[in-house]
């Protein structure tokens, strides 16, 4: 089982990176959607699969998707999030917290859409760096507005107005403070993220 990483968030939540190296015959779990592309199929099931191994008993059957494409136990019986991106996928659960999770490749294509997803000081911000220093600090505060995207939940969302993000110090891990301004909700969050030597970051969030 390729699990690569497995974080113990608290004692209600965990998370999990899986790198996809098998073919779909070798998961346990069912593809839940028709999924025509071979490499999405493969990222489907990783996710799903790793559902299940952060928690045995996750109900694979009943994730149903909201109109906002949000997947989503109806009973709340957990909270999970799933996000893949290239090899990887990326899974995170919990019993009390709502949460999100994003995993991105750091790629310099994220500079083509950094005026769409960036506030002007934000940008201001980015733009105050080097350039080769900018790469990975884009792919980074676009995961992190990923993460706060999944965690609202909501669909329509406008990044650079309604997911702000705080300077902060770049680390190999650590936390970065946000904010959603959005109609049905103003609140505070904190972002958590690590970045992986093979050139992939994940950012999630937790209720609270």
């Amino acid at each position: 089982m390729p699990v690569i990483s497995n974080t113990i968030c608290n004692d209600s939540t965990q998370l999990a990176v899986w790198h996809i190296v098998e073919e779909e015959s070798a998961f346990e779990v069912p593809l839940q959607r028709t999924i025509t592309h071979k490499h999405k199929r493969l990222q489907h099931l990783a996710g799903r699969q790793l559902l299940v191994y952060l928690q045995p008993s996750f109900p694979l059957h009943a994730i149903a998707i909201a109109d906002t494409r949000k997947p989503y136990l109806p009973d709340e019986a957990y909270h999970f999030s799933i996000s893949h991106c290239g090899d990887y996928a990326a899974a995170i659960v919990s019993t009390q917290q709502r949460v999100g999770i994003d995993i991105e490749i750091v790629t310099e294509r994220v500079h083509r859409i950094k005026h769409k997803f960036l506030h002007a000081q934000e940008l201001r911000w980015v733009n105050s760096f080097l350039p080769e220093q900018q790469t990975l600090l884009l792919t980074l505060l676009w995961s992190a507005k990923e993460a706060l995207f999944k965690w609202l939940g909501t669909g329509e969302v406008d990044f650079s107005e309604m997911l702000r993000v705080m300077p902060f110090a770049q680390h190999t891990s650590g936390q970065i403070q946000a904010a959603i301004i959005h109609p049905s909700i103003d609140v505070a969050l904190t972002v958590h993220y690590t970045t992986h030597a093979a050139g992939w970051i994940m950012c999630w969030v937790l209720e609270g």
